[in-house]
């Protein structure tokens, strides 16, 4: 999603070139290229790839909507085993219009969870519940901390169902630091992603995610707390930006790929 710009082949190319040997892929290109057609592509470019984004919104109250709901993840959880990744992001769904019940909301995520732990074990993936920062809690995620997170996914074994860490989203919470050693302890961090808070905002302000180095997150803090709750898997950077969308596509993931040596390797 960072350079969306960039075909899945242009994506592709550009990694080899960069000698980035990994990738988290969204749903939407791939289904535009073919699912078939995308896995033997990163296949060939010896590219791995580290999740699938994205499932869920799984809060829908009428049963019609929650049964298509469940259909199109386990579609996601197909998805991203042809892919040879084995972690599906999930972005838990916001409040059904005309509902205020936030807690009513999460029972339903824990519920559709029930269903599709199983099914995704069968498939060799896990569920990453991604908590998103309360401003997208009415509209797009009523999961707001890794409290809330991990409080689901704890229902369930953690080689079905366990956690994303967002910089962009938990970098607010004092209380983030410690709900990753306790995601660390059950092994439940699935995924770690990064991307900077940059103010103001944009309009809308869901494209608002910053370079790495262009905001207020101190990335090499956050990504010692993974690392001392003993995570070792890929670290993502995810990047929803106007400003770097309408940029050369090559150009934004070399300046990613040095940000991410500087601000969180260095």
């Amino acid at each position: 999603m960072t350079v969306r710009q960039l075909s899945l082949p242009e994506l592709a190319a550009a990694c080899g070139e960069l000698g980035v040997d990994k990738v988290g892929l969204w749903r939407e290109p791939v289904r535009a290229y073919g699912l078939e057609a995308a896995a033997e592509l990163v296949r060939d470019a010896g590219l791995t790839v580290t999740t699938l984004c994205r499932g869920g919104f799984l809060t829908a109250i009428e049963p019609a909507e929650r049964a298509k709901a469940l259909e199109d993840n386990r579609r996601a959880v197909d998805e991203a085993a042809a892919l040879g990744t084995d972690v599906l992001v999930l972005v838990s769904g916001g409040l059904p219009a005309g509902s205020k019940d936030l807690r009513g909301a999460r029972e339903r995520i824990a519920d559709a969870l029930a269903e599709l732990g199983p099914y995704a074990e069968e498939h060799g993936v896990k569920l990453a519940i991604e908590p998103l920062h309360p401003m997208f809690a009415s509209d797009r995620c009523v999961v707001s901390t890794l409290a809330q997170a991990l409080d689901l996914a704890e229902r369930f074994p953690a080689h079905q169902v366990g956690v994303t860490v967002d910089t962009y989203h938990i970098w607010w919470d004092d209380q983030a630091p410690a709900q990753i050693a306790r995601a660390g302890a059950s092994g439940r961090i699935h995924t770690f992603q990064l991307a900077d808070w940059t103010t103001p905002l944009p309009e809308g302000v869901l494209n608002g995610r910053g370079q790495i180095g262009d905001g207020a997150i101190d990335m090499r803090e956050w990504k010692g707390y993974v690392e001392a709750a003993g995570y070792t898997g890929p670290i993502e950077v995810e990047l929803f930006n106007d400003g770097l969308w309408a940029r050369d596509g090559r150009e934004v993931l070399a300046q990613t790929a040095e940000r991410f040596v500087t601000h969180a390797i260095r």
